[in-house]
């Protein structure tokens, strides 16, 4: 992408009140980002100078900024109508289209035995090629990073995706392990430059966790972790899903028992993982070489065209936000868009809704209400 282009997209995605789908709907609609901008109120666009200076600042920090028309960019993730727009990358960029990945997630207050499971089962997958993708958080994440780093000769790659920017290392004390990514494989994140962590951002982050994948594994996580919606992610998109049971007395791991009793394969080591992948991807590696995509391909054709932007009110509470949702569901750029409040405020509701089962995502970010 040429610089001045890369401005434009900067400038657009970190505009007020746009998120992806909100930036495809406006690009369809006006034909181009560069257009897009001059039909925003000027006070919500971000300026030139500002795009200006998170390009100068990634690249002093070595970071690469990809958009969804760079041949860097992703393939599996372009087929989300809610692609990030633009991508941060820290460290081997080309690890985003390794041909077989396996996301492995669970609790961040995990147990010394499913830490060790998490650890050895990333170490035989990336001895086999799998690539190994987390999120870098306490516990499970950590675990799979760690045993994939220590593969091949203790220099085996892993993907960490965040949920901040990524010149940010959280929880802090991950630094040596971000160190070590960041040289053996890549930092991932599609939030601007000094972004700190925030709840919000994890939900939205497990998207791309799932999207990135072929499969994923989940390791002992309750019934009310975000784990089991990066499994739910992953299904919608029809990846593999892999639990490893625990004892049914242990509330720590009920969500990953459940997630076997609904189908998920169960799983006791990586060769549990391999044979699986050994058939159902067979026919995507052969494929996967020479692809090419153009702007926005796969991924507008999934976003409904729309003439209008809608006019934003002022409505926050729960009930209001279910009362948006209404009875046919909407996007998550759209009830942001509705609502008139802060994108990481209705993210989080968002989240405790789905966790205490009032709403449901039926794609990425297509939300109903459950009756």
């Amino acid at each position: 992408m040429e610089h001045k282009e890369l401005i434009n997209w900067i400038r657009l995605i970190n505009s007020n009140g746009i998120g992806p789908i909100s930036f495809y709907k406006l690009t369809e609609k006006y034909g181009s980002v560069q257009d897009a901008l001059e039909h925003i109120d000027k006070d919500k666009v971000f300026s030139v100078r500002e795009a200006e200076e998170e390009i100068e600042k990634a690249n002093k920090k070595g970071i690469h900024i990809i958009g969804l028309s760079d041949e860097e960019y992703p393939e599996s993730l372009k087929s989300l109508n809610d692609a990030p727009p633009l991508l941060y990358v820290k460290g081997n960029i080309d690890l985003l289209n390794h041909p077989i990945c396996v996301s492995i997630v669970g609790a961040r207050n995990a147990s010394i035995a499913s830490r060790k499971i998490a650890s050895k089962i990333s170490f035989d997958l990336t001895n086999n090629d799998i690539l190994v993708i987390s999120g870098m958080a306490r516990g499970i994440d950590s675990a799979a990073h760690k045993g994939a780093l220590y593969a091949k000769n203790q220099s085996g790659p892993t993907v960490a995706v965040l949920g901040s920017g990524v010149d940010i290392v959280y929880p802090t004390e991950n630094k040596e392990l971000y160190e070590q990514i960041c040289n053996l494989g890549a930092i991932v994140s599609e939030y601007p430059l000094g972004t700190l962590p925030q709840t919000s951002n994890f939900p939205r982050r497990n998207r791309i966790v799932s999207a990135l994948s072929s499969a994923i594994l989940v390791i002992e996580a309750s019934l009310n972790s975000g784990s089991l919606i990066t499994a739910k992610l992953g299904l919608e998109q029809g990846k593999d899903i892999f639990a490893v049971p625990s004892s049914p007395i242990d509330g720590k791991s009920a969500g990953t028992n459940k997630l076997i009793k609904e189908g998920a394969i169960l799983t006791e080591c990586a060769d549990d993982i391999l044979d699986v992948l050994q058939y159902t991807q067979s026919l995507k590696i052969k494929s996967f070489e020479n692809k090419k995509t153009t702007l926005f391909a796969n991924t507008l054709d999934k976003v409904k065209k729309s003439d209008n932007i809608p006019v934003k009110i002022k409505k926050t509470n729960v009930e209001s936000l279910i009362g948006l949702i209404g009875e046919n569901g909407i996007e998550i750029d759209e009830l942001i868009r509705l609502s008139g409040s802060n994108a990481n405020e209705i993210m989080a509701k968002i989240t405790e809704l789905e966790l205490d089962g009032t709403l449901e995502r039926i794609n990425t970010n297509t939300l109903i209400l459950k009756h």
